[in-house]
């Protein structure tokens, strides 16, 4: 499971954007970013010139901090996306999107992708009906996720169902939360993910 050893909303703060890192209280009034919406320390809100390079780090930063993977897992990500066919930058979200752990997150059964990680590693959902404790599984369109039916009175999984009526399901995935499985309908396509991204920088970045 990635580590993140300090404060994850310093994280926010130093991408310059809403990560969602941290479960219901990225949805209140004590969310760091909000109330802080510039990068921590002491030059924080000094005005700073980036170079082409930085601009295209920080644009891989975010997205890796945004999914919660190490650079070695972002990184052999990317490396199938080049192979496959279509636009790089897209498949490489596509992929990220398709994360186990990612897809959990996003349908409702777990606060943060953080704690949807951990969750898979614990044995509690079952794709297809078989068993996976994999994060970094990806699903396929037509895959059927559901919580093990141990799990399926979890306080953490019925916190989760609760927290998530504040957001929305994306349009790729269709949640069942009375039956406790979702469905990939199909794979997101670029302007149903919502991490304001510029995919491009990435392409370049790992391009030099």
């Amino acid at each position: 499971m990635s580590c993140v050893a300090n404060s994850v909303c310093k994280l926010c703060r130093r991408e310059n954007a809403k990560l969602f890192l941290k479960g219901d209280r990225c949805y209140t009034d004590k969310c760091a970013f909000e109330r802080r919406p510039y990068p921590p320390g002491q030059h924080g809100q000094a005005r700073l010139k980036f170079s082409e390079y930085a601009l295209q780090l920080r644009e891989k930063q975010k997205v890796k901090r945004y999914y919660g993977v190490h650079e070695s897992q972002f990184r052999r990500v990317f490396a199938v996306a080049v192979k496959e066919k279509g636009v790089t930058g897209t498949r490489f979200l596509q992929l990220m999107e398709a994360r186990l752990d990612n897809v959990v997150y996003a349908l409702g059964y777990a606060v943060s992708r953080r704690e949807g990680r951990q969750m898979v590693r614990h044995n509690h959902f079952i794709v297809n009906g078989k068993r996976v404790n994999i994060p970094s599984f990806v699903v396929n369109k037509g895959d059927v996720i559901e919580v093990a039916e141990k799990s399926r009175q979890s306080t953490r999984v019925l916190a989760a169902i609760e927290s998530s009526k504040k957001r929305a399901i994306p349009e790729w995935l269709e949640a069942d939360h009375a039956t406790f499985k979702g469905t990939v309908k199909d794979l997101a396509a670029r302007e149903q993910i919502s991490l304001d991204i510029q995919e491009n920088s990435i392409v370049e970045y790992y391009s030099r």
